[in-house]
């Protein structure tokens, strides 16, 4: 038996607790993981909230990430005592996740954990982190250099936010974060941004194309701050969208691509190719200081997921959240 987090669903009603799980009830795999580490996404908010249905089927065990050691595997790359990494493929969602002690997976899904890191810090990245670095490599290659202007973050504050400017930062680039949270301008200075302004400059409707600033951005917003984050990219600029904090609408133009050759990348984390997924953690390995971490993430107990979800869905967080599923 061990502890995992249950969401539950009747025809009317969904419930969602901490319950004890029996081993055999684990889902179809080639490698069972003893968990280490999981950690708090926007979408396990969803899930565990029930704000919106990305559950597709249940009983589930929420958690789209989780780091930790294999204790069986029939796949050819790992072996019993391998520190592994999972983020996305639909874990957490349509199949057993991370927020519990055990984890039965298809070994196609995972990468082995870089040894920079420890299973608490690659928790304390997350799909959140992993996608921000899936942004940066992707404007990197793009062609967007740190010589041809600032480089714009949004949502700031947040999970991708937070690692984007840490790793964009490392590669040179002049960072400037967009965040509704003035109060914490010190802290997003401390991770690499040279100046932040307020989301509200880029939260309401503008003109189809505005003043040329950014080389770059990474953008976790979607809607209206999107649509201007375009609007003000460079001639031969690239734009990184991986999220919809603000929305999932897109009431845009197409002036910013066909006057300015604007590059509009869109970043998917959770099927990402495995090839993908190791650069993005080779660049997390190599370019960010674990001791940014630490002015990143909070560390709570298996038992506080639930009610961290609401505060989630509240926006109310900062950072990442990190979920030692053994306590």
């Amino acid at each position: 038996m061990f502890s995992g987090i249950v969401i539950n669903k009747d025809e009317a009603d969904q419930s969602v607790a901490v319950a004890q799980i029996d081993e055999a009830q684990l889902p179809e795999g080639n490698v069972t993981i003893d968990v280490e580490y999981s950690t708090m996404n926007y979408k396990d908010g969803l899930a565990i909230t029930g704000s919106s249905p990305v559950v597709r089927k249940f009983p589930m065990v929420p958690g789209i990430d989780l780091a930790g050691v294999v204790s069986e595997s029939s796949h050819a790359e790992y072996k019993t005592g391998d520190k592994v990494v999972l983020n996305g493929w639909g874990v957490g969602e349509g199949h057993w996740g991370g927020l519990a002690q055990k984890a039965r997976l298809n070994g196609d899904w995972l990468v082995a954990l870089p040894s920079e890191f420890t299973t608490r810090q690659a928790m304390a990245i997350g799909t959140a982190g992993y996608t921000a670095s899936l942004c940066v490599e992707a404007l990197i290659k793009q062609g967007v250099k740190p010589e041809q202007g600032e480089v714009l973050v949004t949502a700031a504050t947040g999970g991708v936010g937070s690692v984007a400017i840490a790793l964009l930062a490392k590669a040179g680039f002049n960072v400037v974060a967009a965040t509704g949270k003035a109060s914490e301008a010190d802290y997003l200075k401390q991770l690499g941004a040279t100046s932040v302004i307020d989301r509200a400059e880029l939260g309401l409707r503008g003109k189809p194309l505005q003043k040329e600033r950014w080389a770059g951005v990474v953008d976790a917003a979607g809607s209206q701050t999107l649509v201007n984050a375009c609007a003000q990219t460079r001639y031969g600029g690239a734009v990184a969208a991986c999220g919809l904090a603000q929305g999932y609408d897109f009431p845009a133009t197409v002036m910013p691509f066909i006057l300015r050759g604007v590059s509009l990348l869109g970043i998917d984390s959770v099927m990402a190719p495995k090839a993908s997924r190791m650069l993005a953690w080779g660049r997390l390995a190599r370019d960010l200081d674990v001791n940014l971490l630490e002015l990143i993430v909070k560390d709570i107990n298996l038992s506080d997921a639930i009610g961290v979800a609401t505060q989630m869905m509240e926006g109310t967080l900062r950072g990442r959240v990190v979920v030692d599923v053994n306590k």
